[in-house]
């Protein structure tokens, strides 16, 4: 789980929280995600932690409040997702594991068939897409059928040709690890996740699984304030987090 952003579009209150803490409906956000996670079966949690790290490790501690096992990795050079995501690669011992945003939240049945569909298909490489007028803000996704064919991040508005985005949840093999550490990094100086994929894509011919989210299917984007805000005066979304 990454969870090491200053999260400036949600300013003013990452001026008092970390943005994967602020309280959202008597729990901090990244709870939820959480939640969603042990629903899905999975026991053995990373969380990368950098800006008010402390507010993290103090209220999860070790994860046993909530039957898991919590480890912390701190990234202190924020350097995108992919730089956060190089930190976990000594503490991963399994040939696969899953990965999420720390500040994107999908019902947890999504969770639970990202895993299912690892589990039963044996794809190396998922990765979750949802449907949007527009992915500019995001990555657009290009799929044929089930199988992901080009990501573009961040198209100009208006321009991508496709309704799908890179959700932010994944199921990655260790080889991810060997494409992130010779990436060079974005315009942004970020070393980007997307663009490690598209590499291993066109270069080691990964086949990357897509799951698609349903067109109306709830994603809660933490990210932004206004949706952030939209999500606090409104509490129906969350019957849709479990069935």
């Amino acid at each position: 789980m990454l969870c090491a952003g200053y999260g400036k579009r949600l300013y003013p209150y990452t001026k008092k929280y970390q943005k994967t803490m602020i309280p959202l409906h008597g729990k901090p956000m990244l709870e939820y995600i959480l939640n969603g996670l042990i629903y899905a079966g999975f026991q053995d949690i990373i969380i990368v932690v950098g800006y008010r790290k402390e507010q993290i490790i103090d209220y999860f501690q070790n994860g046993k409040k909530w039957g898991v096992n919590i480890e912390y990795i701190e990234q202190k050079e924020l350097n995108g997702t992919g730089g956060a995501l190089l930190l976990c690669k000594d503490s991963i011992s399994n040939n696969n594991f899953f990965l999420t945003w720390g500040d994107i939240l999908v019902p947890y049945e999504v969770y639970k068939k990202v895993y299912d569909t690892h589990r039963k298909e044996k794809y190396d490489f998922i990765l979750v897409a949802n449907y949007t007028k527009d992915p500019h803000l995001g990555a657009a996704v290009f799929c044929d059928d089930i199988i992901c064919k080009n990501i573009v991040e961040k198209p100009p508005k208006g321009t991508p040709g496709s309704n799908l985005n890179n959700c932010g949840v994944f199921i990655f093999s260790k080889e991810i690890f060997e494409v992130l550490k010779n990436l060079k990094p974005s315009e942004r100086g970020e070393i980007e996740i997307p663009k490690a994929l598209l590499k291993g894509m066109n270069e080691r011919n990964w086949k990357v699984r897509v799951v698609k989210m349903e067109k109306n299917q709830f994603r809660g984007d933490f990210g932004d304030k206004e949706k952030y805000e939209q999500l606090k005066d409104d509490s129906s979304w969350l019957q849709f987090l479990k069935i």
